[in-house]
């Protein structure tokens, strides 16, 4: 195998987090920060409409695997409630307001936050040898914001996050733009991910060697499909990779 790069998932491979988006505290936070834009919202109201604009835009995509936009999210909501007329900085603040709500919200949102043990050290090693990627789901709001608090970002390009294109894993859509941006193909990189649906059967599709990192997260069976090789500590990609290699040269 003539290795060139590898392609990782965020949540539950790389990063150990855990968030509760519908706490009641994370909509009060952002209703009286709101207060002081002119915007008038409580934080039912604030909650509901995010649950109801979050599920329109899955609702009316016309992919499979719909992915929301948070950032899109937010915007529609403070379109409908702000009153202008309350506040004059309320226009010229308006377009950066989402991007802040949303970050606000996730913050306030997490409960655990931490990379899994030896992450970075793998990273350090593994990127002296190979281009590095990310092909994950989420928000790319979140995502580059929580690898660069842990120190990883930096390891990565390109950073193909879901929410940025409206589609989820399995689609083979975004593991296929990110073998584009590091011109590699399918046979010259492996995938890492937690999820035997999203991960493995999703880069398999394209083509992509993969390794199954089953941590807390996840599904961990999908009919007919199985993972090129299984770690349970991070630390163990390494072997994965020499494994991997030798298995497929010759």
């Amino acid at each position: 195998m003539d290795l060139q790069a590898l392609l990782f998932d965020v949540n539950g491979t790389l990063i150990d987090i855990e968030t509760d988006v519908g706490r009641e505290d994370i909509y009060r936070a952002i209703s009286n920060f709101l207060s002081y834009q002119g915007i008038s919202l409580s934080w039912r109201e604030a909650r509901e409409q995010y649950y109801e604009v979050m599920k329109a835009q899955r609702q009316t995509s016309q992919e499979s695997q719909p992915e929301f936009d948070v950032v899109a999210v937010w915007s529609e909501i403070l379109n409908q409630s702000r009153r202008p007329q309350d506040n004059p900085s309320t226009s010229q603040k308006l377009s950066q307001l989402p991007l802040i709500i949303a970050e606000l919200q996730r913050g306030i949102s997490r409960v655990r936050f931490k990379s899994y043990p030896q992450v970075r050290e793998v990273l350090a090693q593994l990127s002296q040898h190979y281009r590095l990627g990310i092909v994950s789901d989420g928000q790319s709001v979140y995502a580059r914001a929580e690898l660069q608090a842990l120190g990883l970002q930096n390891y990565f390009n390109p950073i193909v996050v879901s929410g940025d294109y409206g589609y989820r894993k399995p689609d083979p859509r975004l593991f296929k733009q990110a073998l584009a941006v590091m011109k590699v193909n399918p046979n010259q990189a492996i995938y890492v991910g937690n999820d035997m649906y999203r991960d493995v059967f999703g880069a398999k599709q394209v083509g992509l060697k993969t390794v199954f990192f089953p941590t807390q997260f996840g599904t961990k069976q999908h009919l007919n499909v199985e993972a090129d090789y299984i770690i349970y500590h991070f630390a163990q990609l390494l072997e994965a990779v020499d494994f991997l290699i030798a298995a497929t040269s010759g």
